[in-house]
């Protein structure tokens, strides 16, 4: 017997006791980012194909098919899921017309989760997917969420289904990320839009730009839009108060003893601005989605040397006609751009010697490292697409109205239009750099 003891004492020794830890597993969550509906065959090829998320993103409910309802209940117990909080103060709608918005069907639901997942709080988020922006879609889609509970809403819609919905006119807060007010007529108080001015940021590459005013566009309607917009404030441009009592000096007039000189002076400085504006020229260009070779618009066109040429295409049409540019050697004076062309493609996919004399306006300005990252980690880039990033401005403003806590992003509100601030910016080497740097 003393043999035995002397034999257990040593391991009594290093022994360690060993207590249940009271601190709860960590809770693992699923969003569902798929634009499509999923029956029961959907769900059963999820399982088979092993696709285990997949399946529980669209199970997030109780199943009426037994065996489908046993494995949900089976996965969500292995894998510690929790359940979004339906009952809970914070909710958001997303109204996403997938067909329309394509990929920011998803990027925008991750946007919102991101800045949410950020937060304590619990929250219920829901989309709501419509086959369309006509008028019935929009109402029932909007008559549903009305009926689950949710009073705010991200709604990334084109300028049609936002003219829906205020056809529709629903008494709940409806947020637009992908709209500007100043494309819509509306009044309502409950509706906030957040697309950032490509009309600001024009006007203020306008005030780099000389004659001849080379602009190209695409064929789309914003394109349209936006260079017809771009020629009037070229050849007449808007001057505000503001500009005016400085440049001028107006007001001094009436408080000067020489108001009579000085309105004499006023006159003469309008005269000549008239007479520049007289002898400006702009050439306009637009181009197909097809369109490859500028040969017929840029070779020994004496019409455009040493112009501003102003481009309102998408990153890789943007990045062939600026090389082209340089091929046919139009000695350009600068070549602008508005939030469009704010990508990192740009420094890819030209040459610097393309690039060196552009400028490009944006507006995302103020960031959060936290939500970078939490977005990053979902695979979204809330740092130069806009559409990310005005989505995360209107969950952060839902937030403050719905909790009372400050905001994460200041950024002015007038007229309930997200108003963002304007940097010019020329593309480096390796990267956007402020247009003052060397």
């Amino acid at each position: 017997m003393k043999k035995l003891l002397f034999l257990i004492f040593p391991i009594l020794l290093l022994a360690k006791s060993f207590m249940i830890s009271n601190i709860p597993l960590p809770k693992t969550y699923i969003l569902n980012i798929d634009p499509y509906d999923c029956d029961e065959v959907c769900l059963q090829e999820y399982l088979d194909k092993g696709m285990i998320f997949s399946f529980l993103a669209h199970a997030n409910t109780k199943l009426d098919n037994k065996k489908l309802d046993e494995a949900r209940t089976m996965n969500i117990a292995i894998l510690n899921l929790g359940a979004f909080n339906a009952g809970g103060k914070l909710k958001i709608a997303l109204l996403l017309p997938y067909k329309k918005i394509g990929k920011y069907a998803s990027s925008t639901i991750n946007a919102t989760f991101a800045y949410l997942m950020t937060k304590s709080n619990p929250f219920s988020l829901k989309s709501y997917r419509i086959e369309s922006e006509n008028i019935e879609d929009i109402s029932n889609a909007v008559q549903k969420i009305q009926e689950d509970g949710f009073e705010y809403v991200i709604a990334p819609l084109t300028q049609k289904g936002v003219n829906s919905i205020i056809e529709a006119n629903p008494a709940i807060h409806i947020y637009f990320p992908t709209v500007n007010k100043n494309d819509i007529n509306t009044s309502s108080p409950y509706y906030v839009f957040g697309a950032i001015d490509y009309e600001q940021q024009s006007r203020l590459l306008l005030k780099r730009a000389v004659s001849p005013l080379i602009i190209f566009s695409d064929k789309s309607h914003i394109g349209k839009k936006l260079a017809l917009y771009q020629e009037k404030e070229f050849l007449h441009p808007t001057i505000t108060l503001e500009e005016r009592v400085k440049e001028n000096g107006v007001f001094g007039s009436f408080f000067n003893s020489s108001s009579a000189t000085d309105t004499i002076a006023n006159q003469e400085q309008v005269l000549k601005q008239d007479q520049k504006n007289v002898n400006k020229k702009v050439i306009k260009y637009f181009i197909s989605r097809r369109t490859t070779n500028l040969e017929h618009y840029l070779k020994e066109n004496e019409k455009i040397v040493n112009g501003s040429f102003f481009i309102n295409t998408p990153i890789i049409k943007s990045g062939m006609i600026m090389s082209q540019l340089t091929l046919y050697d139009t000695n350009a004076t600068n070549v602008l751009s508005t939030q469009i062309n704010y990508d990192p493609l740009l420094l890819s996919m030209t040459q610097y010697i393309d690039r060196e004399k552009m400028i490009v306006a944006n507006s995302i300005i103020k960031n959060n490292s936290v939500l970078i990252e939490t977005n990053s980690l979902l695979g979204n880039d809330i740092v130069y697409d806009w559409i990310n990033y005005t989505t995360t401005i209107g969950v952060d403003y839902f937030y403050n109205q719905i909790t009372g806590e400050d905001r994460d992003y200041d950024i002015n509100i007038t007229n309930n239009q997200m108003i963002y601030d304007i940097e010019l910016l020329r593309p480096g080497r390796s990267k956007f750099l402020p247009l003052e740097e060397g």
